[in-house]
């Protein structure tokens, strides 16, 4: 009697079941990497922005100090609040903070700051700006090598590092409503470079919406000519495209009925670029 004998290959049999794994997980991710680009076309915005398997939480001290002293985050749904506190925490992880001059590094630095950032980060899905992994924090202001002089705040690229002067960082949230704000115009420009070096879907958005509003205006002299007449930005915006950037910035987070009601073009295009739709914007 001859019996036959089927051979077991179970080594094989895995490679192969894990190189089809592997194929289909390629084959979804990039469908879905294409589906996400049309949506973004489209909608000029992510497909999504907020999914955390955990959130972090900050310490009852950083908390009581971004409830108490932080007005944006006020404005926020309780949802909102949840993702925001994360996004703070993440950030005080992420981020090394370091005090010159004196100036001890504390819980109401490092809240306050990276709530900054993450305030304007909050309608991207990569919140942690790349280009930034140090915050150095003078008590005032500090002499800059970069040019010999002396500066309240400044982007160094080069060493991964934002500069800031806490008292003129505080300065920029006691008045409210006069567009002039150390923390958000220093971070404009971290966001503003590192939009220019990263790929993701938040800093294409950011890019090609700044290309628009660009070309917006220089396609526009009346409107151009009616921007410097209205004076709603101060002079030193109009100094280079990285400094407009960072006024208008500024001046949408702070006074955004105004900015909306004066020039609703410029106005919508920087929502846009920040995906910015939250309550009061």
């Amino acid at each position: 009697m001859i019996t036959n004998i089927t051979l077991q290959n179970p080594t094989g049999n895995t490679i192969v079941a894990v190189f089809l794994t592997a194929l289909i997980i390629m084959i979804v991710y990039f469908s879905f990497r294409m589906f996400e680009m049309a949506y973004v076309m489209r909608n000029k915005r992510p497909l999504y922005n907020h999914i955390y398997f955990k959130l972090k939480k900050l310490n009852p001290n950083q908390q009581s100090i971004l409830r108490n002293r932080f007005s944006f985050y006020k404005k926020l749904d309780e949802k909102q609040k949840q993702h925001f506190e994360h996004r703070v925490a993440s950030f005080i992880i992420d981020k090394t903070f370091i005090g010159r001059e004196g100036q001890q590094i504390t819980d109401d630095i490092k809240v306050l700051v990276s709530a900054t950032a993450v305030m304007l980060t909050f309608g991207f899905r990569d919140y942690f700006i790349g280009l930034i992994d140090k915050i150095f924090v003078y008590p005032s202001e500090f002499y800059s090598n970069a040019n010999d002089e002396y500066h309240k705040g400044e982007l160094n690229p080069r060493l991964g590092a934002l500069v800031i002067s806490w008292k003129h960082f505080e300065h920029g949230f006691d008045i409210a409503n006069d567009n002039l704000n150390l923390g958000i115009h220093e971070f404009a420009h971290a966001i503003h470079l590192n939009s220019m070096k990263e790929r993701d879907v938040s800093s294409t958005i950011f890019k090609d919406s700044f290309k628009e509003l660009t070309d917006y205006l220089s396609e526009n002299k009346p409107l151009r000519d009616e921007l410097i007449a209205s004076e709603y930005f101060r002079e030193y915006a109009y100094t280079n495209h990285f400094e407009f950037l960072a006024v208008i910035i500024e001046s949408f987070i702070e006074t955004p009925t105004k900015f909306k009601s004066q020039f609703p073009g410029i106005y919508n295009l920087t929502k846009q670029m920040l995906n910015f739709n939250f309550a009061g914007y």
